[in-house]
């Protein structure tokens, strides 16, 4: 129960940091590039600062930060620049479907085969998530954008991937955000990003690179672990559902018939995936 209940805090403060980046930008706050240079800022004071007040080091030097800083600034500057010619929905569809087929593929890879019911609820889920989110009429695809948001979702999954051998969740998480922030910055310099942020866009960026960025992925290091990578891979696709119920009760969206059938749909697929087959 307590992996069960830390998972769902986990995806919930994923959520988070959807509705904090969309009440910051669409809100004309801020703009992409400089919500996500000081979010990971803000992740990154936060987080060494934990760490030294725990008499703690973040270990800036060791082998794997060369693929946790990497991939996380990998996904922070793919999904930053993508969503400046991407509507929401469908950045979200390629992000996670990337994120599920490069997970699937390096555990396969490596020997460790889902199991069938594990893929098949995989398939559910994203399928009920592809209900909920595919753009209504013409669909326009900005290549730039696409490849950008599937270069984030190998970020991303590299970067889990790379959190199950971390062993200090904390430090490891701060180590990862200090290293990756002169990347991140840097690469959406050279990719021509926007600068532009008020006092409350930047409230809202530090909300969210303190807390539900910076200490969010700290908890989700810390449960890594636990699950399996095809598990870790598959309760993701509840991240976008969450964040669309967080709209509609904090932001005031409107809920439909779609949204609650392809809802059904993802919790159902995730239930598949992780539950475990007693013997009779």
């Amino acid at each position: 129960m307590r992996l069960f209940l830390l998972t769902c805090l986990t995806m919930t403060a994923f959520a988070a940091n959807s509705l904090l980046n969309r009440l910051a930008v669409e809100s004309g706050g801020s703009d992409p590039s400089s919500f996500a240079v000081l979010r990971v800022f803000a992740g990154a004071v936060t987080l060494a600062m934990l760490v030294r007040m725990r008499g703690g080091r973040l270990p800036l030097w060791s082998s794997r930060r060369m693929i946790g800083a990497g991939a996380l600034s990998l996904y922070m500057v793919g999904f930053s620049t993508a969503y400046l010619t991407l509507d929401a929905g469908l950045g979200a569809l390629i992000l996670f479907g990337v994120v599920q087929i490069t997970m699937f593929g390096v555990t396969s890879a490596t020997g460790s085969l889902p199991a069938a019911r594990q893929l098949a609820g995989a398939g559910i889920a994203f399928g009920g998530l592809v209900y909920i989110l595919w753009p209504a009429g013409t669909v326009q695809v900005d290549p730039v954008g696409a490849v950008l948001m599937a270069l984030a979702g190998v970020g991303w999954a590299a970067y889990t991937l790379a959190g199950r051998a971390e062993a200090d969740a904390l430090a490891g998480t701060g180590a990862n955000f200090v290293v990756a922030l002169p990347v991140t910055g840097a690469a959406i310099l050279i990719l021509g990003g926007s600068w532009g942020m008020t006092p409350i866009g930047a409230g809202l960026a530090i909300l969210s690179g303190a807390v539900t960025s910076g200490l969010g992925y700290a908890l989700w290091y810390s449960v890594l672990p636990q699950l399996t990578a095809s598990v870790a891979a598959t309760v993701q696709l509840s991240v976008p559902v969450i964040a669309i119920i967080g709209g509609v009760l904090l932001l005031g969206e409107t809920v439909g018939l779609r949204l609650m059938l392809g809802t059904v749909l993802v919790l159902g697929g995730i239930a598949l995936a992780v539950s475990r087959r007693h013997p009779g």
